[in-house]
């Protein structure tokens, strides 16, 4: 077992904000268990790359076994994994459907309830979800009613926990983009996707990276969702 005395968990961990999450961990001097579909171990020890798709409850098994079997322990659990897909509602197909709620919330429901048995038995722990701006002020410009449906879950059940666990050493929060620079958006669509935001640019991966770090080291937080959006919750 290794000697390093902090473990996260990531999800979604391969490319974006994901890989920056993982990097930032590293940085802390944490060991990483890094899940997604199609992630490959790299020259790193500590960041232990186990790959499959998060809704699947044996591929969640694996995550945090793998985290307790080489690491011992897991003190925090960033639910990053997640699908985005912006069309009008009634264009929403059934398979649209099952693979956002596969990855959205069947992957947090699976990983999260099996990370948290082992936070409560160290009565130590944090999870943090990734969800977005979306939920709290949609945008007529961006349709994203399963987004809505499954982010907006994620939301709500981060206040829920929060409190169920307060008293048990374990903090939920989440953090709740706006657009951000990642590979999914091709340049020719920055300046629209920037014109969403008050701020009038789009959102860096540092920016995610440097909110999930804040919630980290603030112990006197839990139940919050802290906004990184150029100002988007604020208004349009």
């Amino acid at each position: 077992m290794s000697k390093i005395e902090k473990v996260a968990v990531v999800t979604g961990a391969s490319r974006g904000i994901g890989a920056g999450i993982v990097q930032a961990y590293r940085k802390l001097g944490y060991a990483v268990v890094a899940n997604s579909r199609d992630i490959e171990q790299g020259n790193d020890r500590d960041v232990i790359a186990v790959a499959g798709p998060i809704g699947d409850r044996e591929v969640a098994t694996r995550v945090v076994d793998t985290a307790i079997e080489r690491f011992g322990r897991i003190d925090t659990l960033i639910n990053n994994a997640g699908i985005f897909i912006s069309k009008p509602f009634t264009d929403y197909t059934a398979n649209d459907f099952r693979d956002v709620l596969e990855v959205n919330l069947a992957g947090f429901f699976h990983v999260t309830q099996l990370a948290l048995s082992h936070m409560l038995k160290q009565r130590h722990g944090h999870i943090v979800q990734i969800t977005t701006a979306l939920v709290g002020q949609p945008s007529s410009a961006v349709p994203a009613g399963l987004a809505s449906l499954t982010k907006g879950g994620l939301d709500a059940v981060t206040r829920g926990l929060a409190i169920e666990y307060a008293k048990q050493g374990v903090r939920v929060n989440a953090v709740a983009p706006g657009i951000i620079k990642t590979p999914m958006h091709k340049p020719e669509t920055h300046e629209f996707l920037g014109n969403l935001h008050p701020m009038g640019h789009m959102g860096e991966i540092a920016d995610i990276v440097d909110a999930v770090l804040y919630l980290e080291s603030a112990g006197f937080i839990t139940g919050e969702t802290l906004h990184v959006d150029g100002g988007q919750h604020a208004g349009r």
